[in-house]
């Protein structure tokens, strides 16, 4: 059975070599891509990084001329996808869409077994940020945090869902069941495509997951929305309260991510994806159908994204402590 520790370690340990990016610099860069690129998706298919990244890849296809191939890898946590993209060849043609997780949260539950995102790939740009929502049932007599709580804890042992351990869709309700005292068992899957179908069925009482992955069943009245993470109210839901109003502060987190590619791949490819990443984020068709799902598109430099990491690594930090998740 894998395990996030053994995944990793494979993983770094067969990271590509400073020699091919050499010989990709002696090739030309400048013509990248001159073939199709592998776009590896550490979810399953129909999540909202699957979703959103799709939605990018079409422009990027239209941009190059190139055929950009979504290949799913899910499991342990995204570790599995993140470690092959690790060590691929540092040439442009494997790239991720690396979450939080890998950039802020995961080094501190598998410690030296983690991919360090400062030594094994290199930021890209950011690609989207989303809020995290606390959902449940329609079926459970609740439309306010208070009154989920109440009614959890009448109800007794419940459980949520996850897209995996450390994941921010585990940090979260962990933290939340145990600042409610509600008494609440995790059950990880590996992605919302996943948890949504266990929700309905009754088999997980709520979750706090990625927006975009609920926003149609939100929209079909099959699953209700209590609260938002975030500082502010999320556009495509303004009737829903932020975490901090409905009585739960420090849930402002947003879900993230960004694309990134091996260590050591030649800067002048890196530069020509971020570049695009700019233009697609302003495209104001692209910005709609990111919107639909909830989610706001977004571009940067790769120096931004690492700052971005660095800047939340602390928060997160904390919270796989409190989690009791610490490596």
């Amino acid at each position: 059975m894998l395990t996030r520790r053994t995944v990793m370690a494979g993983g770094l340990a067969a990271a590509a070599a400073g020699i091919v990016a050499a010989t990709v610099r002696a090739s030309g860069p400048t013509v990248w891509p001159d073939r199709p690129v592998h776009v590896i998706v550490p979810y399953p298919a129909g999540g909202s990084v699957d979703l959103l990244t799709r939605i990018v890849a079409e422009r990027l296809e239209a941009r190059f001329g190139q055929t950009f191939v979504i290949e799913n890898r899910p499991g342990a946590a995204g570790n599995i996808g993140v470690a092959a993209m690790v060590a691929s060849r540092p040439d442009g043609y494997t790239i991720a869409a690396a979450t939080v997780g890998h950039f802020a949260i995961n080094p501190f539950i598998d410690g030296p077994a983690a991919a360090d995102p400062d030594r094994d790939f290199a930021p890209v740009s950011l690609i989207y940020e989303l809020p995290n929502a606390l959902v449940i049932p329609a079926r459970v007599p609740a439309t306010t945090v208070a009154e989920f709580v109440s009614w959890a804890k009448q109800k007794g042992k419940l459980a949520f869902g996850s897209s995996g351990v450390g994941t921010s869709t585990h940090l979260f309700p962990t933290l939340f069941a145990a600042r409610t005292g509600i008494d609440a068992t995790h059950v990880p899957f590996r992605g919302a495509a996943q948890t949504i179908p266990a929700m309905l069925s009754g088999d997980v009482a709520f979750a706090i997951d990625n927006l975009t992955s609920y926003m149609a069943y939100i929209e079909s009245g099959q699953i209700r929305p209590l609260a938002l993470t975030g500082t502010q109210r999320w556009p495509a839901l303004p009737a829903v309260p932020t975490m901090a109003e409905a009585g739960m502060p420090d849930f402002d987190m947003t879900s993230w991510a960004a694309f990134a590619v091996p260590a050591g791949t030649p800067r002048v490819v890196v530069d020509r994806l971020a570049d695009a990443m700019r233009d697609i984020a302003a495209d104001e068709t692209v910005r709609r159908r990111f919107a639909v799902v909830g989610a706001r598109a977004l571009s940067s430099t790769p120096e931004q994204v690492a700052s971005r990491a660095a800047r939340e690594r602390p928060i997160w930090k904390e919270t796989v402590r409190i989690a009791g998740l610490a490596g």
